[in-house]
């Protein structure tokens, strides 16, 4: 798709729940530092391939590669010698729905970072700030931070979550559909904070929306049918598709 660093190699992947096929010979680059999205109709095997990046596919019952290899900066995931839990720090995801744990804004915030790492109250108070200020939360909710997050309203809820992320400081942010439930104002929140950090970390995010895709994504994977039939820069894919089945969704004949 083009010449930059690559972050993650797809090669011949084929998942199965059960004896189901969901994925059939997906191969694929995805880069460093830019925005991937993971476009196609629903069912079509997207959000099978983002699970598949940071090992949260095994956690799903019956679920398991059947064939091929995820390889993350060259080294094959199944064999990640630190194990799953050091992984997903490094690959973090957002889910279609935010999930706040049942604790404060404030233990959102730091959930994560203090797992991994041990903190002075100043240092804890600063990580707060900071990824609360760069999701643009903080100062929607700096004088309540001893709230529960569930009490925040569902945009919130998803870019606190997006901050409990963050504040792990992951390579790669995967997003599940992050705004599928949203307003357009949290959308436009939640477009704005990937157009911030794109330089930062790499972006993988799962959209059914054509718009949004166009709005803050650098390069495409378009599934149909648990495959990729057309993948490349998102400006060339969107505006001249050559597989028919795309082609039919983008000029909005299908789907």
């Amino acid at each position: 798709m083009q010449n930059g660093n690559s972050l993650f190699e797809v090669k011949d992947l084929h998942v199965h729940y059960g004896t189901r096929e969901v994925l059939s010979g997906v191969n694929t680059l995805i880069f460093e530092r830019e925005v991937t999205a993971i476009l196609g109709p629903s069912g079509s095997g997207k959000s099978t391939l983002l699970r598949a990046l940071n090992r949260t596919l095994e956690l799903i019952p019956r679920a398991h590669i059947a064939q091929g290899s995820v390889h993350f900066h060259g080294e094959n995931l199944a064999n990640y010698p630190a194990g799953p839990h050091r992984l997903r720090k490094r690959i973090g995801i957002v889910q279609q729905r935010p999930l706040p744990f049942p604790m404060s804004i404030r233990e959102n915030v730091l959930f994560g970072a203090q797992y991994h790492e041990r903190k002075t109250t100043q240092q804890k108070h600063d990580l707060v700030e900071e990824y609360l200020g760069r999701v643009g939360l903080w100062d929607e909710v700096k004088d309540r931070l001893k709230t529960p997050g569930a009490a925040l309203s569902i945009g919130q809820q998803q870019r606190l979550c997006c901050a409990r992320s963050l504040a792990n400081q992951p390579e790669v942010l995967l997003m599940d559909e992050p705004c599928s439930a949203l307003d357009p104002a949290s959308t436009a929140k939640i477009e704005e904070m990937i157009l911030k950090f794109k330089n930062e970390i790499s972006i993988v995010i799962v959209t059914h929306n054509l718009a949004q895709a166009s709005r803050v994504a650098t390069n495409c994977l378009f599934f149909l049918n648990g495959s990729i039939a057309e993948q490349g820069k998102t400006s060339e894919l969107l505006n001249n598709p050559t597989h028919p089945g795309v082609r039919a969704i983008v000029l909005g004949k299908e789907g």
